[in-house]
Formats: structure tokens, sequence, C-alpha cells
């Protein structure tokens, strides 16, 4: 799943918006503010910015897009935009500048964009590059760049260490959870996509075989009629008229299999009325018929249940869908038990509902479909 329908590009287009932002929140802290007191580091990353930009523009506009090339793009301006994102804030005091949450930004692209655990390491990258930063500046092994607000009394103090390690903390925590959200809710938003092409995919084969009903359903008026003329020429005839009435059945059974098919296969809204459960039950065996072979027995124990208010078609259609992976699932043979019952003696708040039970002695799903 994708986001934009060109996510390289789309990140290259938001990048230039990004380095134009920089450049203008760069001017106006130092020239406007005076709260940077050293912008020159920070117009040389700006600048950086926009040189990588151009090269990734002029790669995506000769380059012909496919899922692999347009990931590996995305990994390699993630990768750099971290780095870059590090340095502006190492050069305008990362830990007191309230830009350090846009690296949440990339985790979210990432993410959303990107397969496997590279979200993961990319959560990992940020907090060794932030944490490297804020420890060696700690340290006084490489120069700060503080900001300088004007609440900031005349000899500020830097954060001690025990308040650095919490800013790192919050910051790499905040990083670990958004990524694992993020990735939790594409996993989602991906089984759900599936879920409804499979609906489309089964509401098309429906309205197939429903069509193919109805083709059948009207040439057996004009059969039936025609039969019943043939029926009363050979009248006389005892032998004649027994054939003729057994081909008479048989297009009545071939014109009931046609109605309850086309019934099953029409699109319908839910509509909540008094269900007959054994009813939907023994509806749902008839459509079955005898299409599940000869080694395959179906058991029904039907209790005595009062009507539910539900859905009779969406009801036949659920268990209709349990019945063929059932069948699927007795390759060699098997027993297909369905069972209802009335709940609620034990527990008053079950009291009216009633329970369909549909078991099978099948294989079982596996392991690795069992989502």
């Amino acid at each position: 799943m994708k986001l934009p329908p060109e996510g390289a590009r789309w990140l290259v287009s938001v990048r230039w918006l990004a380095c134009v932002s920089v450049l203008v929140v760069i001017w106006s802290t130092s020239s406007l503010m005076g709260v940077l007191p050293n912008p020159t580091p920070l117009y040389g990353v700006a600048v950086t910015m926009l040189a990588y930009n151009l090269l990734f523009a002029l790669g995506q506009r000769f380059r012909v897009g496919d899922n692999e090339s347009d990931a590996r793009s995305i990994f390699w301006q993630i990768s750099i935009d971290l780095v870059t994102l590090t340095l502006l804030l190492y050069f305008s005091d990362i830990s007191r500048n309230p830009f350090l949450v846009y690296f949440v930004f990339h985790m979210i692209i990432a993410g959303m964009y990107l397969r496997g655990l590279s979200s993961y390491f990319f959560a990992g990258m940020s907090s060794v590059l932030v944490g490297a930063v804020m420890l060696l500046e700690h340290m006084q092994w490489i120069p700060t760049f503080p900001l300088q607000f004007p609440s900031d009394p005349p000899n500020h103090v830097r954060l001690d260490g025990l308040n650095l390690l919490g800013v790192f903390v919050a910051f790499a925590s905040a990083l670990w959870i958004t990524v694992y959200f993020t990735v939790a809710i594409r996993h989602y938003v991906a089984r759900a996509h599936a879920e409804i092409r499979q609906k489309e995919k089964m509401l098309g084969i429906g309205q197939l075989v429903a069509g193919i009903a109805h083709q059948i359903a009207n040439p057996l008026d004009g059969v039936q009629n025609c039969l019943r003329l043939i029926g009363e020429r050979v009248k006389d005839d005892a032998r004649l008229t027994e054939y003729v009435q057994m081909m008479a059945e048989a297009l009545q059974r071939i014109e009931r299999t046609a109605k309850r098919v086309q019934a099953f296969a029409r699109p319908r809204g839910i509509t909540l009325r008094s269900t007959d459960v054994n009813g939907a039950v023994e509806a749902t065996l008839q459509v079955l018929g005898t299409s599940h072979g000869t080694n395959i027995r179906i058991e029904t124990n039907l209790g005595e249940v009062p009507p539910v208010q539900g859905d009779r078609y969406t009801l036949q259609e659920v268990l209709f869908n349990l019945c063929t992976n059932a069948l699927v699932a007795m390759p060699d043979g098997g027993v297909l038990t369905f069972r209802t019952y009335a709940m609620g003696r034990k527990d008053e708040d079950r009291m009216g509902s009633v329970a369909i039970e549909v078991i099978d002695t099948g294989v079982g799903i596996p392991r690795n479909q069992l989502e």
C-alpha cells in the first residue's frame, strides 16, 4: 500500500517545501528573533539539502519506477534526511530545539512505505544519531551551538546529565512507539483491503451465478409446457406416462434449485427481522444439495430455538461459507454436523440468544493461515 501513487517522487516534492521552510526558519530566528547566533553552518546544511534533493529529482525523472526501485529510493532518501535533520538540530542546540519531534514524520513515512524491519532500522538509526550527539556534547568532546532565548538567564546552564537522559528516553520511546503503531495500522489496512477485494470477488461470482440460474430458469417454462402437451398425448400409455411424470419432477427440481440459487446470490442490504434459525440452516442445506459427494455425511441436530432478530440471507451466506470451508477441509470424507440450541439458561445476559455450531472432522486450518 502507498500513500500517494508515486511515493519516491512525492518525497522529493515535499522536500522542496522543507528546504524553503528551513531557509525561512534559519533567517527568521537569526535575523529577526536573534535566537540563533551562528546561522552559517545551518545555511550550509540547507544548501546541501537542496543539492541532494536536486539529484534525487533528476534520478526520478530518468528512471522507470517499480515497487523495488521506489522502495530503494525511499530508503536512501529517508537515510540522508535523518542525517541532515540531525546536523540541523546539532547546529541549533539539539537538546532544547523544539524541532526534535520532526523525526516522527520520517518514522511514519518509513512505516507506511517500507516493508520488513526497515522502519525499525530507522528508529534505531535516529536514536543512535541523536543519542551520540547529546552524549558527545555532554562530554564536551564536540563544540556546542546553544540557542539564546530572551527568557534565558545571563549565566544559563545547559541541561545536566539526568535531564539530558530524560529528553533522550522520551525522544527514543516516541520514535519506537510511532513505528510500532504505524506498522500495525498499515497491516490492518492491508488486511481490510484484502477482505474488500475478496468480498467484491464473491459478489461478482454471486451475480454471475444468479445470471446463470436466471438463464436456466427462463426456458424451463417452455419445456414444462411442451412436456405437459406430450403427457396429454401419451396418457393412454402407462409406461410413457410414467416417464413423462419422472421428467416433470426432474424439471421441477431444476426450477426449485434455480430459484434458490437466485434468491441466495441476489445482493441485498441487511434487514433485521424475526428469523427462523433452523429454517436458515435447512435452506442452506438445500442450496448445498448433493455437491458434497458421497464420502461426506451431513448430520443435523436442530433444537427447539426461538426466532431471533437477524437477516435470513446474511445468515445463510455465513453458513454456506462455513460449509464450503468445511468440505474443502475434508478431501477424504468425514462428517459435517449442524447444531442449534438456545442459550441463556445459566447466563441471564444471553437470554433469548441462539447458538449455531458447524462442526467438521476435517484436517483443520494450517497455522500460517489462521489470520
